[in-house]
């Protein structure tokens, strides 16, 4: 969905497990928690902080 990256709760090189809260996207006036789909470590953050997306943007990265 389109909105803004109004918090990065992790960055590259950080371990994380499946449903673990990566960043919070504002859409519609609300703050949408974006979970860490698998197990693994953040191995590239493509979204900033204040930075807006468009649906199907790639946000992080989880290897």
């Amino acid at each position: 969905m389109p909105g803004k990256v109004i918090r990065i709760n992790k960055h590259v090189g950080d371990a994380v497990a499946a449903g673990d809260e990566v960043l919070v996207l504002e859409a519609m006036k609300m703050g949408n928690p974006i979970m860490a789909p698998c197990d693994g470590k953040i191995t590239s953050m493509q979204a900033q902080e204040g930075q807006s997306v468009q649906g199907g943007d790639p946000l992080f990265t989880v290897g």
